[in-house]
């Protein structure tokens, strides 16, 4: 049990910026070091302390104010975005949340950093570990849990890294070209679901340009986008080093920069020569002081402890839940627990939990695979197979693997990427297991064909190439600190696999659209891809993949029946389902509802996750389920009209457990939502027609023509009119001289009578 002796210090009484002297309130824009926001003692400004920790805290020992990614006191290392976004529970999410935030009272963080929620573009992404999905409506509807759940217990979040933080390479100051579209489609959606539902009280920007202007400096980004559009009421601080100016970003809205770059005096100085104006400083600072205000009545609790094994528990049961079972020939898993199984594999007994870099998180405790099936028991043969570093593979293991393997009725391998090959600060060169773990497999695999690999790595592996050689696949991601426990639970089975992809697995990494463009060059990166990110462009282009995003089995079965969409007022829906476990075992399936675009006058792909439920079942159990589907369910982002547009017409409402396992689809047809712009003379032929005021309009004036009252279009053949239709109407002279400016005013100023009238 948590213990709290409801002990705690008085809480200071916090002044208004407007009462500070410039020295004072740009001190408080500015980190008092590099884990400590700035206190002003004489004015009671505490300087709490904020830190690292996606998932779970990693608290720099205090006898150094620098940044150390190796030292820091003991926390629950929960399972890593990779892994706990496979889980497709945003209630489990929120419950490690709620953890993570009792770990922070007891270590006195008033803000802990994360979650962050960047797209992971391409998998070869050296922080994929850390980030949650392809798929932006998965990763904001699940990282939201982080927030909320951290935040209930009075310690803020800082969501990261605000935005278009993708790429490792040059990442301190390479330019994301990107569209706005896509901006809005891929890249901001998490982050505004997230502002919008859990308000964050920081959001982290990143070190990189957006179309070639720092993050911490985009006027746009932070204050027009995240603060006007969204109505975020925190703070945003740079990611560490991100600040180059602090003026610019000061009056882009970043209220503080992180380590301190000790500078107070050029943002004084700003401040007399008018440069920055009082008011906005006393904004940027005044969000500071309500920061620490927010943060006090937590950070004034003492002797507050929370409870070392329910916390160990929660990381026990998210790791469950985060693997994802993609292959199972033959029902190889579970294994039987009285059976003798050869367990192959150094990560077996040195368990990779978690990725390196700025998360790397010294956990409570550390339970390996060989750990968990001594405790209960189980009978193994173990032999390493291979060593975690990059020497050449040790004959003498492989042998000795080969021998356990052969004796054996069955083999657990494990594989994965070795800690060196994922860290933030690098991006992967390729999607390759390292070759001798492969040869290890073939060599096993031919002596005994019932092999289950267990694999660990926090992005995608290249499965295709050797998946023949495995009876079943485990995919276990990173499982933080219990996922050694966890693993013993699904592979015995005490409880069946959940996990669902949150990232497609290539066939090949050259299958990747954003492979063209990937990593950059000459400074910047080109997001050539657009909207087209993972399933958007392997699905909408029928592209063969590994295994499909939100693909993963179960030991039980499922059946997705009675599908009902409803369309409701305001180009909404509704969609019901019957869920039925069709087998012996308790187990969970998760829903999912795509929405399919039928034609559009815009590019968009095939279908787009917009909802989805994990639902638990008993055996033989039966449940129907609701899901509302909102109006952004069905709009793009529209770069002519500057804002989100739902065109009139049939949309396929997909159901299925898989972007590729589809149960049902049913059309709905939506009024839209009337957005027009209005027509000018660069509008062309087609667009007048099919406007509800210029139609009519083009009626009357082609009537005219056949009259003589009016110059007669040159339509009298179809090839004609397919010139026509696409001609702006500023060019009619081009075919038609003087008469083809007649028409061109006659349609002008008959819109501007209509119009005006209206």
């Amino acid at each position: 049990m948590m213990t709290d002796t409801n002990a705690s210090r008085p809480q200071p009484a916090f002044p208004k910026a407007s009462d500070l002297s410039l020295e004072e309130k740009a001190s408080l824009t500015s980190g008092g070091d590099a884990w400590h926001l700035q206190g002003i003692e004489s004015k009671g400004v505490p300087g709490y302390m904020i830190t690292d920790g996606p998932h779970g805290l990693r608290k720099t020992e205090e006898k150094t104010g620098a940044v150390d990614l190796n030292e820091s006191v003991p926390a629950t290392c929960f399972p890593p975005a990779a892994g706990m976004a496979s889980s497709w529970n945003p209630q489990l999410v929120e419950e490690v949340g709620r953890a993570m935030g009792q770990e922070c009272i007891q270590e006195q963080v008033a803000v802990i950093l994360g979650p962050g929620v960047n797209i992971k573009r391409n998998p070869l992404g050296g922080r994929c570990f850390e980030f949650w999905s392809e798929d932006p409506f998965l990763a904001g509807h699940e990282a939201v849990g982080i927030v909320s759940g951290v935040q209930s217990q009075g310690v803020g979040t800082s969501l990261k890294h605000f935005a278009v933080n993708n790429q490792e390479t040059d990442r301190l100051r390479i330019s994301a070209r990107v569209s706005q579209r896509a901006l809005r489609e891929i890249y901001l959606p998490a982050f505004e679901y997230i502002v919008k539902t859990a308000q964050p009280w920081t959001v982290m920007c990143a070190y990189n340009q957006i179309n070639g202007v720092h993050a911490s400096q985009d006027h746009w980004l932070l204050t027009d986008v995240l603060r006007k559009e969204w109505g975020f009421t925190g703070i945003v601080m740079s990611d560490w080093g991100a600040d180059h100016d602090r003026v610019a970003s000061l009056n882009a809205g970043l209220n503080l920069e992180m380590p301190p770059s000790y500078t107070d005096d050029r943002v004084v100085s700003a401040a007399r020569d008018g440069s920055l104006p009082v008011d906005q400083l006393d904004s940027m600072a005044q969000g500071m002081i309500d920061l620490a205000a927010k943060a006090a009545p937590a950070m004034s609790r003492t002797d507050y402890r929370y409870s070392v094994d329910e916390h160990r528990d929660v990381a026990r049961r998210a790791a469950r839940e985060s693997a994802v079972l993609l292959k199972n020939e033959g029902a190889l898993l579970p294994l039987d627990p009285n059976g003798t199984v050869a367990v192959i594999g150094e990560f077996a007994r040195t368990p990779r939990y978690q990725g390196g870099g700025s998360s790397h998180i010294t956990p409570t405790a550390v339970s390996s695979f060989l750990d968990a099936a001594g405790e209960r028991g189980a009978k193994v043969d173990f032999a390493p197979g291979f060593t975690l570093d990059d020497e050449p593979q040790d004959e003498s293991l492989t042998s000795q693997a080969v021998e356990s393997a052969r004796k054996a009725k069955s083999v657990l391998l494990f594989l994965g990427l070795p800690e060196q090959e994922e860290s933030e600060g690098a991006d992967r060169t390729n999607l390759d297991l390292p070759a001798k773990q492969l040869d290890l497999l073939k060599a096993v695999s031919a002596v005994n064909p019932h092999v289950a690999v267990v694999l660990s790595n926090g992005s995608v592996v290249s499965i295709a190439p050797w998946r023949d050689q495995a009876q079943a696949i485990l995919e276990g991601w990173l499982l933080g600190q219990d996922g050694g426990r966890a693993l013993a639970d699904l592979i015995y089975g005490d409880y069946s696999p959940s996990g669902k992809l949150a990232q497609t697995i290539p066939m090949d990494l050259a299958d990747d659209p954003t492979m063209l463009n990937w990593p950059g060059e000459e400074g910047h990166v080109d997001y050539g891809e657009g909207v087209y990110v993972g399933y958007r462009y392997y699905d909408s282009f029928h592209k063969p993949v590994a295994y499909p995003f939100g693909f993963g089995l179960s030991y039980a079965s499922f059946e997705l029946s009675d599908v009902h969409v409803t369309a409701r007022q305001g180009n909404t829906a509704t969609v019901s389902v019957r869920v039925t476990n069709t087998s012996d075992r308790d187990a969970a399936e998760t829903v999912q509802v795509y929405v399919a675009p039928g034609k559009a006058k815009v590019a968009r792909p095939s279908h787009e996750l917009k909802a989805f439920r994990k639902v638990f079942l008993k055996a033989g159990e039966s449940q129907e389920i609701s899901i509302d589907l909102d109006e952004r369910a069905f709009a793009y982002w529209s770069e002519t009209h500057a804002g989100w547009r739902i065109e009139a017409g049939d949309y396929g409402v997909e159901v299925g457990t898989s972007s590729r396992d589809i149960a049902a689809t049913v059309t709905i047809s939506l009024p839209g939502d009337g957005k027009r712009l209005p027509l000018t003379e660069w509008s062309t032929m087609d667009e007048w027609r099919e406007d509800p005021v210029g139609g009519p309009i083009m009626e009357r004036m082609e009537a005219l023509g056949r009259s003589g009252e009016l110059p007669e279009l040159p339509i009298d053949n179809a090839s004609a009119a397919i010139f026509l239709a696409s001609m702006p109407i500023n060019s009619l002279f081009v075919l038609m001289g003087g008469n083809g400016s007649k028409l061109t005013n006659y349609l002008l100023d008959n819109y501007a009578q209509a119009t005006h009238a209206a």
